[in-house]
């Protein structure tokens, strides 16, 4: 590989079938393929219609989409603007190229330029290939916070009168 073969650049709504690839490449990977409800379609209108929610950045090689990052803004109470990254995703073959890495530092540029007070993100605590990865870039990881959701059709389940506005 050398730096005139691989691209890293905004995701287009043209890219979004190459998306939802990777992700579902990254849900076999970590043994969750059955959790992906998300569509190309959906990609699209969420990241590239009238009011996009998430931002994207793809890396290309030799004119193939080999990975991508996902982010998007979240507000802490106590820092303010932040921005979360969802997933950073490279193909197993591509990986340990450096890719990763310049997807990460795509997203910490974007962070600069919003001013965000942090940039986080969560990993599995079984990826340790993951985990070195962020802790050779100085990140600091927090084993402190547990996570918590509801799954949709938890969300689905809750009947009651929605307060009034």
């Amino acid at each position: 590989m050398t730096k005139s073969n691989l691209k890293i650049r905004l995701a287009e709504a043209k890219d979004a079938g190459d998306l939802h690839r990777l992700i579902s490449e990254l849900a076999n990977f970590e043994k969750a393929p059955h959790e992906v409800t998300n569509t190309v379609d959906e990609i699209v209108q969420d990241g590239f219609g009238k009011n996009s929610i998430f931002t994207c950045y793809v890396a290309e090689l030799n004119h193939q989409i080999v990975g991508m990052a996902l982010v998007y803004d979240k507000y802490s109470t106590w820092k303010g603007r932040c921005l979360f990254l969802e997933d950073i995703i490279v193909q197993l073959e591509h990986r340990n190229k450096g890719i990763g890495k310049k997807l990460m530092l795509a997203c910490i540029a974007l962070a600069k330029e919003k001013q965000s007070k942090r940039m986080e993100w969560q990993v599995l605590n079984w990826n340790q290939d993951a985990i070195q990865f962020y802790l050779s870039l100085g990140a600091i990881v927090d084993g402190t916070w547990i996570n918590c959701k509801f799954t949709h059709n938890q969300l689905q389940q809750f009947n009651f009168d929605l307060p009034t506005q």
